[in-house]
């Protein structure tokens, strides 16, 4: 029989619950070595590799589980001392959409068990699973392992579903049934925000003695302020013009559109800036964006605005942090966010932010002092705001100012540290029920 370190840490004279030595992460759906911005991948990936980077650093050994998309694809990939992927094979490597996922648990779950086996046991001390289909797996090594299960909902269908897009598709019962297994299995659940928080408890009857919050964090080294003058210069762009950005995966929940509107309405109340303006849109299509990977394209001929619009592929660290730097303002308009890491990117290079009143943005964009955040999905709206940030020079330098200062209070290490005290939590609210 197995005996977990809790059972151990729970018998009589034991002197206290063990350190943390080793975490499994399962990250199913999207994989930490996927590039950000197209497909699946997008902040989540971005969560799960610093993470376990800044988790590592604190000599915890971190094992990311996902499902393997290409036959190519070593089994274990090391990304950082003490961070390993690695790769489980359930289903066929292509062709499966997010959607389908659910099919292929049972195969992931006995894959991942099987890999765990090879170890002595008790190797991990504990699982963090990472959106509603790991979580489902993490619920089932948790029992098999002895070992308790913390849980990142990240998105959430009950909330999803009651901020669509228009055309966007509903999340289906299952997965809010889904999630409402894993809210009940998991030991502790981390919110990324008190919103978040308050979704979990309200929408999903989490126990609040179970949810804390833990903001995600930002790479404040990567992100750093640079001359606005040298980014252009990199990327091509003029020195004097108006650049509106949006980063992220190209979908209906995203809302790209409404910058596209907005600035066609910049255009329509001003002619002469079209001289100067320049909307770049980075990323790449994703979710039910795939249906129709045109659209945003298509938007911009039919306003009118293939002269001013870039599309540019999802980019490498580096290059994005330039593209922060190169813009006047990032527009995030999303319909939710359960964070916005791209407002807080943005935000550490200086760069202000213009982003929807929903979810997580209203924590990560401070109102007037980093950025504007926008009642509803008016382009009209957007357009007014962008008209009194690129006319007014000094707005725009205050603004900065606060942006990297709003920042500056998110990073990965307090995310890490944070994160180390609910898993502490958690040992400790699963060694009680051992004593019960």
């Amino acid at each position: 029989m197995r005996v977990s370190s809790l059972e151990y840490a729970a018998r009589p004279g034991a002197l206290s619950t063990p350190s943390l030595r080793r975490l499994a992460m399962i990250s199913l759906h999207t994989s930490p070595l996927d590039q950000p911005g197209t497909g699946d991948a997008g902040g989540m990936n971005v969560y799960v590799t610093e993470l376990a980077r800044r988790l590592a650093q604190r000599d915890i050994e971190v094992d990311i589980y996902t499902r393997a998309t290409a036959s190519s694809q070593p089994a274990d990939v090391p990304i950082a001392p003490g961070v390993q992927v690695r790769h489980i094979v359930a289903g066929p490597f292509e062709g499966l959409a997010k959607n389908d996922l659910p099919g292929q648990l049972c195969v992931f779950a006995r894959e991942v068990l099987r890999t765990e086996a090879q170890f002595d046991v008790g190797h991990y001390d504990a699982v963090h699973s990472h959106y509603w289909l790991s979580g489902q797996v993490g619920a089932l090594a948790r029992d098999r392992w002895g070992v308790p299960l913390v849980h990142t909902m990240h998105t959430m269908a009950k909330v999803k579903n009651g901020l669509l897009a228009d055309g966007d598709t509903p999340e289906p019962q299952a997965r809010v049934i889904g999630e409402e297994q894993v809210v009940a299995a998991a030991d502790m659940l981390i919110a990324n925000t008190d919103d978040e928080a308050k979704d979990l408890i309200n929408s999903y009857a989490a126990d609040p003695t179970r949810v804390e919050v833990v903001h995600p964090g930002v790479d404040l080294d990567a992100f750093r302020p640079v001359p606005m003058a040298d980014a252009r210069a990199r990327l091509g762009l003029p020195a004097d013009a108006d650049v509106l950005l949006f980063v992220g995966r190209i979908q209906p929940l995203k809302a790209p559109d409404v910058l596209l509107r907005a600035a066609d309405a910049l255009l329509r109340r001003d002619p002469s800036r079209r001289s100067r303006l320049v909307v770049a849109v980075v990323g790449g299509p994703s979710g039910s964006g795939l249906e129709h990977p045109t659209a945003l394209a298509d938007l911009a001929d039919a306003l009118g605005l293939s002269d001013v619009v870039r599309f540019v592929p999802p980019v490498h660290r580096d290059e994005l942090a330039d593209w922060y730097a190169a813009a006047t303002l990032v527009c995030v308009p999303s319909y939710n966010e359960s964070f916005g890491l791209v407002a807080v990117e943005a935000q550490a290079v200086g760069t202000p932010v213009v982003a929807a009143a929903v979810g997580g943005l209203t924590t990560a964009v401070a109102d007037g002092i980093s950025g504007v955040l926008v009642d509803g999905h008016d382009p009209e709206d957007y357009a007014r705001v962008f008209e009194r940030i690129i006319d007014s020079p000094g707005l725009r330098a205050a603004l900065s100012v606060g942006a990297v200062a709003q920042a500056a209070d998110f990073s990965w290490d307090r995310t890490a540290d944070a994160t180390l005290g609910v898993y502490g939590r958690a040992v400790e609210l699963m060694a009680a029920e051992v004593v019960r």
